[in-house]
């Protein structure tokens, strides 16, 4: 029978940058994970932090490309989404490439509040753009910033009501934003966004609320498509009438002059992800061009708020097996020393797929498996590979270890850090990877696994 390594490169032309096998064991942009995981154990959380910059020279490099190709004359913004991952050393990584920044609540600005004071944005350069809905506490923190000279500082309306706040307390100059409310795609059960203004909406509020206000200037629309940027007809279809609109009240608003695409830029899942970034991002341009030929607007400068595609490649967890158990004749279980649910809880959520890879026995014969965590619940587990509906792993009775990869957006959000977790599981360690000046890795534990005394203080026991 074929070895693991065989099954999978016939499967998929492995090995396949960032990976590696060397002398039967898999290395991640370089690193060995066995040793790794020898050093600091399992389960393991990792961020390989100079991946984030790497995906930022690239996305530009498409638009570059996309605007060469088509004479286009407008400029593109980065910015990151904050709530793919607000940790520190994610932030200061991010910051390091002149990326702007979206937030999405009242504690966000407590960050950028401190970002500012290490001098890591500032008042007058970075943008900030602010998203969401607006509670009374994230809305004054908009109208306290903006009154301490925050220039760049960009709310973007999410309700017809957002405004008459402003209105009434800011006595500064105020750039704004118009978030656009979309149809959802045809397979999700809710069909209207609840996010953003109706379109039929957008210039009558420009018209009655933003032009007559002096301290008021329009300068962006906000057309976030929830599906994220796919080469779909519905993205198109969804795209179109967004820039439609843009042209319209830019015919309006002459201040209007940024046409934010939003996030949701995919990040590679799965061994055969196919996404063809030049073409899709070749084509907004396109469109965005002959649309503004045709209305006779100048072409707008491009935002987009990319998190998952930031961040999520520089992720990994890695687990060791504690079991081996055949429960029938079809696959077997491998029991893993942590949890799916808690740790990668998009798992069960969202039917989230990542890449799944063995860290060693790669010589061995391979086998149908599900892999199990250690909760007691139903849903604690993982059976499908991204590329052949079926997962396969080493056939092995040694000792395996195993890594979940692309994992660095949103999960710890969601599983949260420290707390209490389904079954009492632990939060896992946590380590940061970075290189010197000399290439060489530097390892630093961000946290440790949480303990036992931590969970009982949270419950009230101590």
């Amino acid at each position: 029978m074929q070895s693991y390594a065989e099954f999978l490169d016939l499967s998929v032309d492995f090995p396949q940058e960032p990976f590696e096998v060397i002398d039967d064991e898999l290395y991640f942009h370089g690193i060995n994970l066995i040793e790794l995981v020898e050093t600091f154990g399992t389960p393991l959380r990792l961020t390989y932090l100079p991946l984030i910059g790497k995906k930022i020279r690239q996305a530009r490099l498409y638009f570059q490309e996309a605007f060469l190709k088509n004479d286009y004359r407008g400029q593109y913004i980065y910015a990151y989404c904050t709530k793919s991952s607000h940790f520190r050393h994610v932030l200061e990584e991010v910051l390091k490439h002149g990326v702007h920044i979206e937030t999405s609540s009242a504690f966000d600005m407590e960050i950028v509040e401190v970002l500012e004071r290490r001098n890591l944005i500032s008042k007058k350069d970075t943008m900030i753009l602010c998203n969401g809905y607006k509670t009374p506490t994230y809305a004054q923190r908009i109208v306290d910033f903006l009154h301490d000279g925050f220039e760049n500082l960009i709310p973007i309306l999410d309700t017809r009501r957002e405004i008459n706040f402003y209105a009434s307390e800011l006595d500064v100059p105020a750039k704004l934003g118009i978030r656009v409310s979309i149809e959802e795609r045809p397979d999700f059960p809710i069909y209207t966004s609840r996010l953003g203004i109706r379109p039929d909406d957008v210039i009558d509020l420009y018209i009655e609320k933003i032009k007559p206000n002096p301290n008021f200037q329009l300068i962006m629309l906000h057309s976030f498509i929830s599906s994220g940027i796919r080469d779909t007809p519905y993205y198109w279809n969804e795209l179109d009438k967004m820039i439609q609109l843009y042209c319209e009240l830019k015919k309006e608003a002459p201040t209007l002059r940024y046409f934010n695409i939003g996030g949701g830029l995919p990040f590679r899942n799965s061994l055969d992800f196919d996404f063809d970034y030049q073409y899709v991002i070749g084509e907004i341009i396109r469109r965005l061009k002959v649309a503004c030929m045709q209305h006779g607007v100048e072409e707008p400068d491009i935002v987009s708020e990319f998190g998952s595609y930031t961040v999520a490649e520089s992720g990994a967890v890695l687990f060791r097996v504690l079991e081996r158990k055949r429960q029938n004749d079809r696959e077997s279980w491998l029991i893993l020393d942590g949890s799916l649910m808690t740790i990668l809880p998009d798992i069960w959520a969202l039917k989230q797929r990542y890449i799944i890879l063995p860290l060693n026995n790669w010589s061995s014969e391979y086998e149908r498996v599900i892999l199990g965590g250690i909760t007691c619940d139903e849903l604690d587990f993982y059976h499908t590979d991204a590329h052949t509906n079926v997962l396969f792993l080493p056939k092995t009775r040694k000792e395996l270890y195993i890594g979940f990869f692309h994992t660095g957006a949103y999960q710890e959000a969601l599983s949260g850090v420290g707390g209490i977790h389904h079954c009492l599981i632990p939060t896992p360690r946590h380590i940061l990877i970075r290189r010197d000046r000399d290439g060489q890795p530097q390892f630093e534990v961000l946290y440790e696994e949480q303990n036992s005394k931590q969970v009982l203080k949270i419950l009230g026991y101590i």
